[in-house]
């Protein structure tokens, strides 16, 4: 049970071209949004379509297969977990982010 505490499984279609960074000594960082959809009948009995979306981050082989394999439009399968974290921007202000390390990505559809 102790791997089910922080894991996230989500399928839906990447937003943009994935970000690719090299740091030094070659490991890779890549950065990717992920929309996933849902629809539900609200009140009225109509058809909602509701879409959210998700910031994933990858390093090393996972980001190499992302980089290689993974285009804008594409339908992924990614496991991984959720962390929060925060930092200053440029003019001082505190930032919240929260994201997905994505630990395994499967290429789906086409």
């Amino acid at each position: 049970m102790n791997a089910l505490r922080n894991k996230v499984q989500l399928i839906g279609h990447v937003g943009q071209e994935p970000e690719i960074k090299t740091f030094d000594g070659g490991k890779k960082l890549a950065n990717i949004t992920l929309a996933t959809n849902e629809s539900y009948k609200n009140d009225k009995g109509e058809k909602v379509e509701e879409t959210q979306w998700h910031k994933l981050v990858a390093w090393g082989k996972t980001a190499d297969i992302i980089e290689q394999y993974v285009t804008k439009g594409k339908e992924i399968a990614v496991e991984g977990k959720l962390t929060h974290r925060s930092y200053e921007d440029k003019n001082g202000d505190k930032r919240y982010v929260t994201e997905v390390v994505v630990h395994e990505v499967l290429l789906l559809g086409k």
